[in-house]
């Protein structure tokens, strides 16, 4: 059931109680944990962490813990499946959700007593109404017992009565019939899509900022969360400006400082700030040279792939009239006199190379006068410390790093992940290019597919599902800069990279098309489902997105097959 008052009906319930904590593994759920803990801190609320990679980690930990705890929190998993049916709990055991996952399983949203759902009243979820996907048991039972009675001592009378009760079952049977036809359509239309729903983050602010305990930090928070979002192409434009929108007059009220004496900020303050910035991953910490060429949307534009796109890149700098010397080393490093104007010159050149969308709304954090962040490059470093390949301990090791990194405190873990947040933009600009160069991408009817091979430089990164969802949507916005094809452009994509060689699996992740106007609903979810089903494939549905699923390698041709016969 959907919680009304997040603070009378969610926090003053658990404030007195030990908790289970269960957070998933994207950035948008880790600033949501980092807000939640902050607030347990002030209220010394006894809690444990645990990290959920999947659906099967989930079930394990709950297993786990369910003897310790009556209480659970679930960040970004668990809203969008029956979680009753998934984990069988006991009776007395209560579970809040904050999920961004939508639709939203209909049996968590119409269970009154164990399921409590925090969602923003402002999100249009268009929940089937419950008669008409649930009938009671009652009516059932008195069709049943219709059937049995018997009455009447004269047999004419009998007769007719038995006739009677005949066409009346028959056409109570029919009623049934049509009732469970129309439900199965409800159904259908309703969780046919996937999609995004406002940022986990942003609902534990609200909760911070209704009992007046929100602090900059958490502000800072859930602006990375509101990013994560946008980075990871799962909101629409118009989402994301308007949530911009919602947090900037929180900004303008935490960060409103006079510039008199008695108000200015110390040195080792935090500053947030609203601004219009350029479109180029990291470029703050890189050489603008790096960020142009790695950045998806300036290299698909430009074509960077192509000698022609080189070609362009390099008329785009004389165009702004930058040195090469200065444009290819640190940005710290670069003339203050260029710099002043950067943005300006950027933008100007941009418009005449049709790259009009250059420009971003976002927020930055200043920590004293040496450290400025914007909101996409922490996005970026948490991602990567997430996803790191390289082994360095137990599997959550990687998860509590990337907390760590979010903390004003860890800067070391912050700039480690910016050096692995490089690499990774590398290794997916990279494989984009030879993909396009080799014509890896095929069509196959109703959507595009295209596959890495065993071998690949930087294949072990792509078996990670933040990564390869990052790859497959510069691919496929790259893939439509270069086609010629007009039918090709308005095509989805489902890429596949080699998951566990030793095991023989593969992950597989389908992507909506690349249009202006695209809703970033996707199909594929169930789509994968249905085809998995009907070939008897190997499959695997362990993420959290369903549009992402592992898959035996022997079984993916006939997967394929049935996928394009499915969506034909």
């Amino acid at each position: 059931m959907f919680v009304s008052d997040c603070r009378r009906e969610f926090y003053d319930v658990i404030v007195t109680q030990r908790v289970l904590l269960l957070v998933a593994s994207d950035v948008d759920a880790l600033c949501a944990c980092k807000i939640l803990q902050a607030l347990f801190q002030c209220d010394h609320v006894q809690y444990t962490l645990v990290p959920v990679a999947g659906w099967q980690e989930l079930e394990t930990a709950f297993l786990e813990h369910k003897d310790q705890f009556k209480y659970f929190v679930l960040i970004n998993c668990g809203a969008n499946v029956d979680l009753l049916e998934i984990l069988q709990p006991e009776e007395d055991t209560f579970f809040f959700v904050c999920d961004s996952h939508r639709p939203i399983n209909v049996v968590n949203v119409y269970n009154d007593t164990q399921i409590k759902l925090l969602v923003k009243p402002e999100d249009d979820l268009d929940v089937p109404a419950y008669d008409d996907i649930f009938r009671d048991e009652e009516e059932e039972e008195e069709e049943e017992d219709s059937e049995n009675e018997s009455g009447g001592s004269e047999p004419l009378e009998k007769r007719r009565r038995f006739e009677e009760e005949v066409i009346e079952r028959t056409m109570k049977r029919r009623q049934r019939r049509e009732w469970e036809a129309r439900r199965r359509e409800i159904l259908f239309d309703y969780e046919q899509y996937e999609y995004h729903g406002t940022s986990s983050a942003m609902v534990m602010f609200d909760l911070a900022w209704i009992m007046s305990k929100d602090l900059n930090d958490m502000l800072w928070w859930a602006i990375v969360g509101l990013t994560d979002q946008w980075v990871q192409d799962k909101i629409t434009q118009m989402k994301y400006v308007t949530d911009i929108g919602v947090l900037q007059r929180h900004v303008s009220r935490h960060n409103h400082r006079n510039e008199d004496e008695e108000n200015s900020l110390s040195i080792d303050c935090m500053r947030i700030a609203f601004e219009y910035d350029l479109r180029l991953a990291l470029y703050q910490h890189w050489s603008l040279y790096e960020s142009l060429c790695n950045t998806c949307y300036t290299s698909a534009s430009l074509k960077l792939w192509s000698v022609q796109g080189q070609k362009r890149l390099q008329e785009f700098l004389a165009d702004m009239g930058l040195p090469l010397k200065q444009v290819k080393q640190k940005f710290n490093s670069m003339d203050m006199s260029l710099k002043e104007n950067l943005r300006e010159m950027i933008e100007e050149s941009a418009n005449k190379f049709g790259m009009k969308d250059l420009r971003v709304q976002t927020f930055s954090i200043h920590f004293g006068f040496k450290n400025k962040f914007s909101a996409s490059d922490i996005v970026y470093a948490t991602t990567s410390l997430m996803e790191n390949i390289e082994k360095e301990g137990p599997e959550t090791t990687n998860f509590i790093k990337a907390l760590d990194s979010l903390s004003r405190g860890n800067l070391d873990k912050l700039h480690q992940g910016l050096d692995l947040a490089k690499k990774q933009l590398r290794a997916i600009q990279q494989t984009v290019a030879s993909c396009i160069c080799t014509n890896l991408v095929i069509s196959q009817g109703p959507f595009l597919y295209c596959s890495l091979m065993e071998g690949t430089p930087d294949v072990k990164l792509f078996s990670k599902p933040v990564s390869l969802c990052l790859l497959s949507k510069y691919l496929l916005k790259s893939f439509v800069c270069s086609t010629k094809n007009k039918r090709c452009k308005l095509l989805p994509l489902v890429m596949a990279a080699p998951m566990d060689v030793e095991q023989g699996t593969v992950i597989m992740v389908g992507i909506p098309p690349e249009t202006e106007s695209s809703d970033k609903k996707n199909f594929f979810g169930r789509a994968f489902e249905k085809a998995a089903e009907s070939t008897s494939s190997r499959t695997l549905h362990n993420h959290f997105q369903m549009s992402i699923i592992e898959l035996k390698t022997e079984d993916r041709s006939k997967f394929l097959d049935a996928l394009i016969s499915l969506l034909s």
